[in-house]
């Protein structure tokens, strides 16, 4: 296993846990972190505009999480949005109805990001946590837009379960 000695020890164990894979865990460092800033950025603007901040009620749960599903998805799987991950991916073809296979292309803080917008789940926390923001900054405009989006995967679960029955029923 490789090790360093630049004097730095959070860079020196972040190269020791990567070795030679090329797995960009500093790169993640530096995503976490933009993400923490963000978060610690909403919640300053929060704290000076003395904003209330809601309490979720299962409604918005259900709505926030419709539509962060659906927006994970179309952000990092569906062929309008390729033009975003296009900068860190290279497109290998289809993996299901309206998604695409791509794999991840470079490395360091390129590889990072391409596997940060090519994964829903990793995407999912970065939407949810815009949704909470945005229920306190602007909660009648993003509740709109959680129901759109919410609305928009109810349609493609309805569109699964049509093509099921139309399988079962010979069509």
């Amino acid at each position: 296993m490789p090790t360093s000695d630049s004097g730095n020890p959070v860079s020196d164990t972040l190269d020791e846990y990567a070795g030679e894979s090329g797995h960009p865990v500093a790169h993640y460092a530096a995503l976490m972190a933009v993400y923490a800033t963000a978060v610690g950025g909403v919640t300053a603007v929060v704290r000076a505009k003395r904003l209330p901040v809601p309490q979720p009620g299962p409604w918005d749960v259900l709505l926030c999480a419709g539509a962060t599903h659906r927006l994970s998805r179309l952000l990092s799987k569906d062929p309008v949005t390729s033009p975003l991950r296009a900068p860190f991916t290279r497109f290998e073809g289809t993996s299901g109805p309206s998604e695409l296979a791509e794999d991840v292309r470079g490395s360091g803080l390129r590889k990072a990001l391409g596997e940060l917008v090519t994964c829903p789940f990793c995407v999912g926390l970065w939407v949810a946590t815009a949704l909470s923001a945005g229920l306190v900054l602007a909660p009648r405009v993003t509740r709109l837009a959680a129901a759109t989006l919410t609305a928009d995967a109810a349609s493609d679960l309805l569109h699964f379960v049509r093509v099921r029955l139309q399988h079962a029923a010979g069509e």
